[in-house]
């Protein structure tokens, strides 16, 4: 087997958290459950995915306080937050609690764009400024300053017996080094580069260039590739600069007959979308990979992108039962992890 340029350094996970409308709390105590296990599995790191309107996740900081007072060691992350739907000054405040409150442990990943579904929902979101709404790279920008410690007002003080601070409280001094940018295009690798932030690479990238260029079948790795060298090549820690990447991946190493099953069905339902770009904004997805973790493991070295990075965090399908996802994660960290380098604590 091929070895990696980069030796893997640290293995996460990222969940989506469904639940069930008439109980939305099982899903969320069953989400709590796995970043528990995680913890125990020595993971580096736990993520949760965003979803408004629907049946999952909506409010991932209020989840990862709650996961930060039932953990003490795995770093907890968002991937990501997308900021349309948020008051940069007022998700500042919140992101500096919980990573105060998980002793440094937060990792918030972000991503720019309108709301998924805007003409509909903009009448409840922003209703007084809907049409005047920025939502590119200035919003990821006053979020960053705002965690950073820059001044929110000019004023500060006494008034009267309360005190006022002139910048985001509380301030949590490391928090503005473990921001991260979930991008899936050249201008946004270079972007978070360009800012200082750390980038999120997952299973969708953005195919840029003439529709009619040569290549009918783009390839996933290598323009995936691309976007990281983008971005370090634009980062003040150029070649060192952080990088995740996030591939569906399930093994099925101690899968029983009946799961191996669902899995592969569920994989062959989701292939066909990955042989050419979707949609106007022409997006390309991975192949997601099922099948033993010395097989994972000798795709992931294959893989151009996957070679570049020392950091992953593998995306849990969204649709799977809780004992599904207790099955991966055990072969993620006691299988797949060593095959491909990572040892826990590293």
């Amino acid at each position: 087997m091929p070895s990696t340029s980069r030796p893997l350094r640290k293995l996460g996970f990222l969940t989506i958290g469904l639940f069930d409308e008439a109980d939305p709390r099982r899903g969320h105590e069953s989400t709590l459950e796995i970043i528990e296990l995680g913890e125990r599995l020595r993971f580096d790191s736990a993520w949760l995915r965003h979803r408004h309107l629907q049946y999952g996740i909506s409010s991932p900081v209020a989840v990862l306080a709650a996961a930060s007072q039932r953990t003490s060691r795995i770093e907890l992350g968002t991937a990501v937050i997308p900021l349309g739907w948020e008051n940069p000054l007022r998700l500042a405040e919140d992101l500096a609690t919980v990573d105060l409150l998980s002793g440094g442990r937060l990792n918030p990943g972000v991503s720019v764009g309108p709301p998924m579904h805007y003409d509909r929902v903009k009448e409840a979101l922003h209703p007084d400024t809907a049409d005047a709404e920025d939502f590119g790279y200035e919003r990821v920008r006053r979020l960053l300053d705002f965690v950073r410690g820059k001044p929110a007002t000019d004023f500060s003080g006494y008034e009267g017996f309360e005190v006022f601070s002139d910048r985001v409280q509380p301030h949590s001094p490391g928090l503005g080094g473990r921001m991260w940018y979930g991008g899936g295009s050249l201008s946004s690798a270079r972007w978070a580069g360009e800012h200082g932030m750390n980038f999120l690479t997952s299973s969708v990238v953005k195919v840029e260039g003439p529709e009619d260029a040569a290549s009918t079948s783009p390839d996933f790795a290598e323009i995936q590739l691309s976007q990281i060298r983008a971005f370090r090549s634009h980062h003040p820690d150029g070649d060192s600069a952080r990088v995740s990447q996030g591939l569906v991946v399930i093994p099925t190493d101690s899968a029983t007959p009946k799961q191996r099953a669902r899995y592969e069905e569920y994989v062959a339902q989701r292939t066909p979308r990955t042989a050419s770009p979707q949609g106007p904004a022409r997006l390309l997805f991975a192949p997601d990979i099922v099948g033993t973790s010395a097989e994972i493991a000798e795709r992931l070295h294959a893989h151009a992108a996957f070679r570049e990075v020392d950091e992953v965090a593998f995306a849990l399908p969204f649709t799977f039962e809780h004992e599904d996802y207790v099955q991966i994660l055990t072969d993620l960290a006691g299988r797949l992890g060593p095959a491909l380098g990572w040892r826990p604590g590293r």
